[in-house]
C-alpha cells in the first residue's frame, strides 16, 4: 500500500468518501439556490436568444414549485451586445421579460463595455434595467460563492 505523509490511499479514499456523504447531506440540507447566474460571452443572436428562453423557463419552472427564483443575466465579452440599446436585436423581448419577473436582473461587465467604447470610439448607451457590473466573470463567480447555480448561455 502507497503511503503519503503517513496516509494509506484506502484510508485518504475511506477518508474523502465520508467527508463528501455528510458535507453532501448537510448541503442538501442546509443549502437552498438562492439564484441562478446566466453567463453571455457571445453576440450572436441564437446564444443571447437562448439566455433570455433560459431566464424564461427556470421562473416558470420554479414558480411550479412554489420556490421564488433570483435570476441575474451577466453580458461579458462580445456578449455585452445584448444590453446595448444601439445594437440588440432584443429590445422588446428583453423588456416585456423584465416586466413579467421582478426578480430578474441584467448585467453588464464594465471592462468589457470600456475595451468597446475604446475600440469603437463611441459610448454605448444600456437598455433600460441594465446595471454595470465592474468584471463580468467577477460577478459570476461572486455570485456561485454564494450558492447561486451557473448556466453558460
Amino acid at each position: 500500500m502507497v503511503s503519503f505523509n503517513g496516509w494509506s490511499r484506502r484510508g485518504l479514499l475511506a477518508g474523502t468518501a465520508i467527508l463528501a456523504a455528510g458535507g453532501a447531506a448537510a448541503a442538501k440540507e442546509d443549502r437552498l439556490i438562492d439564484g441562478v447566474v446566466i453567463l453571455i460571452d457571445s453576440n450572436e443572436p441564437y446564444v443571447m436568444g437562448h439566455a433570455i428562453s433560459y431566464s424564461a423557463n427556470l421562473a416558470k419552472h420554479f414558480a411550479a414549485k412554489g420556490v421564488r427564483l433570483l435570476i441575474e443575466v451577466v453580458a461579458n465579452g462580445k456578449g455585452i451586445d445584448v444590453f446595448r440599446a444601439d445594437k440588440t436585436p432584443l429590445v422588446g423581448p428583453l423588456a416585456t421579460l423584465r416586466q413579467s419577473l421582478p426578480d430578474l436582473a441584467y448585467s453588464m461587465c464594465a471592462s468589457s463595455k470600456a475595451i468597446a467604447e475604446a475600440k469603437e470610439q463611441v459610448s454605448i448607451p444600456l437598455i433600460p434595467g441594465a446595471n454595470l457590473v465592474p468584471f463580468g466573470i467577477g460577478r459570476v463567480v461572486d455570485l456561485q460563492l454564494k450558492g447561486w447555480a451557473y448556466i453558460h448561455a
